[in-house]
């Protein structure tokens, strides 16, 4: 029996979200965690690398835009830190096990164990069942949303920063390696909201420009009644179409949220947008997520 039903299925075209459970086991995901714990233990940042990751606009532009170390990241396993986390020298002021935001943007293709979920046979299955012909992985990252910390992400949609022409080719793949609640943090979507195109593109500078990136447009503002809570017990997953509104609170709770999430796109008949942040580099194209 196939992972994905036809009603799964159903639910993620209307909704343009939906939620599967035991995805993983819970012991695949202490081992996911266990493998963040030895990565973060031996990273080393410099100094002038020590950016701070946020979703507000302007913040966004400040903080990624002027920083190459954001940037360069599609190929290469990087560290990005919550607020106040270090003091006005950079040094850590909270353990560095809680300070950060996110690592990415390639776990999927530099760490064994996150290679090995990202082309699993379940998730080739999810792919194959969605109709993918030439499915290929875009970015990776490990979220962490730390306990008290854990920083709110304003909504959005994904296709604003991995654009592609035609729209509806890029799916996010988000995994719970904890249970995700509504007192942690857990994702809220507006059901429906991916037929409606996008109002707003994270596009890379001409070369010169003293910020890397710009947004072009702004974010729409939306009705706060209209998201819906989609909590998912560890080892779960939820699928989220590119062009879906959603967003996730602050963690203000005792409970982390560990999540590693990746992107796929349709590959075939597909435009990449060569004004996207991320672009694939000798090192690393974008690889096929079916490896038979």
């Amino acid at each position: 029996m196939d992972f994905m039903t036809d009603r799964d299925v159903q639910k993620y075209e209307e909704d343009g979200y939906v939620v599967l459970d035991g995805l993983l086991s819970s012991d695949q995901c202490d081992e996911l965690r266990q493998r963040m714990v030895e990565i973060v233990d031996r990273m080393d940042v410099p100094e002038h690398c020590r950016v701070t990751f946020s979703t507000y606009h302007d913040e966004q532009l400040k903080t990624q835009g002027s920083a190459d170390y954001f940037i360069t990241s599609g190929d290469k396993i990087r560290f990005f830190f919550e607020k106040g986390v270090f003091d006005d020298k950079g040094e850590f002021i909270v353990p560095k096990e809680r300070s950060l935001n996110k690592v990415g943007h390639a776990l999927h293709a530099y760490e064994p164990l996150y290679k090995k979920v990202t082309h699993s046979p379940k998730i080739q299955g999810i792919a194959k069942k969605l109709g993918l012909k030439s499915p290929v992985i875009l970015q990776s990252m490990y979220i962490f949303k730390q306990p008290g910390i854990g920083g709110e992400v304003t909504p959005h949609q994904d296709a604003t920063f991995l654009y592609t022409e035609p729209l509806g080719r890029v799916m996010g793949v988000w995994i719970a390696l904890e249970d995700a609640t509504i007192n942690n943090g857990c994702l809220w979507f507006i059901p429906g909201s991916q037929n409606s195109g996008i109002s707003r593109r994270m596009v890379r500078t001409p070369e010169g420009a003293h910020q890397l990136t710009d947004f072009v447009g702004r974010e729409q503002t939306y009705d706060e009644e209209k998201f819906i809570a989609a909590p998912v017990k560890k080892g779960g997953v939820v699928l989220i179409h590119g062009e879906v509104v959603h967003r996730s609170a602050q963690n203000t709770s005792e409970d982390s949220r560990h999540v590693y999430t990746f992107h796929i796109m349709e590959s075939q008949n597909t435009n990449w947008s060569p004004e996207n942040w991320l672009q694939p580099t000798e090192d690393l194209p974008f690889p096929p997520v079916y490896t038979e």
